[in-house]
């Protein structure tokens, strides 16, 4: 189905966001979906694979979706010392932009949302439905939650460590580096804690349907299915798919992952659109 791709802004709590919108001939979908890209919080954009190409291949079916700009952490060395000088763009700036894009999205389009990312991306996503239920703001549709970070610190895992295939992957996210990161992003022990900047641990009872998407030989798997196992002790619909693949698999289109994932996120999607949410459901 062809679309069209335009280029636009939302003026936030913090100032204009770049969004884009990529718009079906004919919207056959009941819900649109607002996707955030991943990056580790300091990195990414409209123009990444990440962001792009998931977009691209659901408003090729008929689906409106909305991709966000949001402001990004400082950049941040894997070695040396971490600055944690105030910045504007740390938490919660890029929540606040995604909170107040899909507000937007929801005002502009007639029928209800969804709401997922990437990496980050997902983190934060997860976080903005947690500030959706507790502001008493309709709830998205479903989430779509790939490949995330949830948590300050990793959770232990030793099934996820025994599967770990590679140097480069055996390295990558390791809890030290994961901390780091994670620190960077807040700017602020304090905030290394459950909560919006971390929903991995906090009260997650009355969150949306969440489709979980973990990559198998990814060690953020350890937070990903944590988070899956939290969701699912808060009662909450969760269907959670471990694709065997690498992180971020959905920055490599026309890879069997990223195929896989966005087989996974199209039926996920299209399942949450046919049924009637009024109705209990039962995975």
């Amino acid at each position: 189905m062809e679309f069209a791709v335009v280029d636009g802004i939302v003026e936030g709590r913090g100032g204009a966001i770049a969004v884009r919108d990529y718009l079906p001939a004919r919207v056959t979908a009941a819900s649109a979906f607002l996707w955030v890209h991943g990056g580790g919080f300091t990195s990414g954009g409209l123009d990444q694979k990440e962001s792009d190409a998931p977009a691209r291949a659901l408003a090729s079916v008929g689906r409106r979706v909305r991709t966000v700009d949001y402001r990004l952490a400082p950049r941040v060395s894997l070695w040396g010392e971490l600055r944690l000088d105030p910045h504007p763009n740390r938490f919660p700036a890029a929540h606040h932009d995604v909170f107040d894009v899909l507000t937007d999205l929801r005002s502009d389009f007639d029928g209800p949302v969804s709401l997922g990312g990437a990496s980050a991306g997902a983190n934060i996503a997860a976080g903005v439905a947690m500030a959706l239920r507790d502001a008493g703001a309709p709830a998205p549709r479903s989430l779509v939650l790939t490949y995330g970070t949830f948590h300050a610190e990793l959770p232990e895992r030793p099934d996820v460590e025994a599967e770990l295939r590679g140097p480069l992957v055996k390295w990558a996210f390791n809890p030290k580096m994961t901390r780091r990161m994670n620190l960077n992003y807040v700017g602020d022990e304090s905030l290394m804690r459950p909560g919006y900047a971390f929903p991995g641990g906090a009260d997650l009872r009355d969150l949306p349907p969440t489709l979980i998407v973990n990559s198998r030989n990814d060690r953020l798997r350890r937070s990903g299915d944590a988070f899956a196992d939290e969701l699912r002790a808060a009662g909450v619909e969760v269907r959670r798919e471990v694709i065997a693949s690498t992180h971020a698999f959905l920055n490599t289109p026309k890879t069997a992952g990223y195929a896989e994932g966005i087989g996974y996120i199209t039926e996920w999607l299209d399942r949450h659109d046919a049924h009637d949410p009024t109705k209990e459901i039962h995975s």
